[in-house]
C-alpha cells in the first residue's frame, strides 16, 4: 500500500492547484495521482485552510457548464462516502420534477452498511436541514417503493449482524405460503413481504431470498414479470435482484449508460465514484463475464476523448491494485 502524501506534499498540490483553478485538465490529473478518496478530502480541507475557499463549492459550480459531469465527479471525490450518499439522495428525490430515481435511493438504502446509513441520515439532516425519510414519505404522486424505501429504513435499524438459517427458511415458507401457494394463482400479500423486509437486517434479507431460490428452485420474483406484474411487483423485483447480487445490477447498469440505454444519466459517475474503492473489481470481473469486454475498454470505445473519459477510467483502474 502506498504512504499517504505528507502535509508538505499537500501544500504543494493547493499551490498547483491554486495557480491553475480554472484548469479542469489539471485537477483530474492532480486527482487522480491521489491513492484514495480520503487523500483527495485532505487536498480540500487544506486549501480551504491555505485560501479560504472551498474546492467543492467552486467544482460545484461548475456543473451546468461544459465540464458539468467532470467537476460533478471531481466534486464527489472531495466528500466522505455519507455526505456524498446524502447528496445522491436528495438528488433523486428533487432533481427531476416528477421523476424520482428510486434505483439510486435503492442503491442507497440497500447497499450501505447499517452504521454507514445511519450516517448518510445525520448528514442528510445537517447539510439540507431536512429528514431522508420524511422526504421519501411525502414524494408525490404515492408510489410502491415508498413503501418498500421505509421498510428497509427499518431494516437498517436491525442491531444483529448476526444471519440466522433458520429465520432465512421460515421467512422463505411464508413468502411462498403467502405468493405461490395461494389458491386462484399467484399472489402477493404486501403486508407480509414489508413486515419482513423491516424486520430482517440486509444480509438476513439476502440469505432469506437464496435459500427461496434453493428450496423452491427458482427465485422468488420468477413470476412477477409475466404472470402478476404491478408496480409493487416490479419494484420488489428490481430491490430482491439488486439484493441478491449488487455487483451484477452496477455492471449492468452500467453497460447501459456506456451504451445510451437507460434514462437514468447519471448512473455512469454516481455508481464508479461509490463503488471505486469498495467493489470495483467484482463489477469489473462480472462485466467481463457478461459483455466479454473488460469496463475500462468499454468506456474507452464509447466516451469521447477528454478528461470525462480519462478521470473515469482513472477511479476503475484503481481496483487493478487489488487485482
Amino acid at each position: 500500500m502506498e504512504e499517504s502524501i505528507s502535509q508538505s506534499s499537500i501544500e504543494d498540490i493547493c499551490k498547483q492547484i491554486h495557480g491553475n483553478l480554472g484548469n479542469i485538465t489539471l485537477l483530474v490529473r492532480v486527482f487522480m495521482s491521489q491513492s484514495t478518496q480520503h487523500e483527495c478530502q485532505k487536498i480540500r480541507e487544506k486549501y480551504m485552510e491555505m485560501y479560504n475557499e472551498d474546492l467543492f463549492d467552486h467544482l460545484h459550480n461548475k456543473i451546468d457548464g461544459g465540464a458539468s459531469k467532470t467537476c460533478t465527479i471531481l466534486s464527489l471525490l472531495m466528500i466522505n462516502p455519507h455526505e456524498r450518499d446524502a447528496i445522491v439522495a436528495k438528488n433523486a428525490i428533487f432533481k427531476e420534477r416528477d421523476c424520482v430515481n428510486y434505483k439510486a435511493l435503492i442503491e442507497i438504502y440497500v447497499g450501505r452498511k447499517s452504521s454507514h446509513f445511519f450516517l448518510i441520515q445525520q448528514a442528510y439532516q445537517s447539510k439540507f436541514r431536512r429528514h431522508l425519510d420524511q422526504d421519501i414519505m411525502s414524494i408525490e404522486p404515492p408510489h410502491s417503493y415508498q413503501k418498500i424505501l421505509m421498510a428497509l429504513s427499518a431494516s437498517q435499524k436491525a442491531h444483529s449482524a448476526d444471519v440466522s438459517v433458520h429465520i432465512g427458511k421460515c421467512d422463505a415458507q411464508r413468502l411462498f405460503q403467502t405468493g405461490e401457494a395461494t389458491s386462484g394463482g399467484f399472489k402477493i400479500d404486501e403486508g407480509i413481504v414489508l413486515e419482513i423486509l423491516s424486520k430482517r437486517s440486509i444480509p438476513q434479507l439476502k440469505l432469506t431470498f437464496s435459500i427461496y431460490k434453493h428450496i423452491y428452485g427458482h427465485s422468488y420474483t420468477k413470476h412477477f414479470k409475466n404472470k402478476y406484474h404491478g408496480e409493487f411487483e416490479e419494484a420488489l423485483r428490481f430491490v430482491v435482484k439488486f439484493l441478491r447480487n449488487p455487483p451484477k445490477y452496477y455492471a449492468k447498469a452500467l453497460e447501459a449508460n456506456i451504451k445510451g440505454k437507460t434514462t437514468d444519466e447519471s448512473s455512469l459517475e454516481r455508481i464508479i465514484t461509490s463503488q471505486s474503492e469498495t467493489n470495483m473489481k467484482n463489477i469489473r470481473k462480472l462485466y467481463k463475464n457478461i459483455y466479454e469486454m473488460d469496463l475500462r475498454d468499454a468506456i474507452i470505445e464509447s466516451i469521447p476523448i477528454g478528461d470525462y473519459r480519462d478521470l473515469l477510467v482513472g477511479l476503475i483502474m484503481k481496483s487493478n491494485n487489488d487485482l
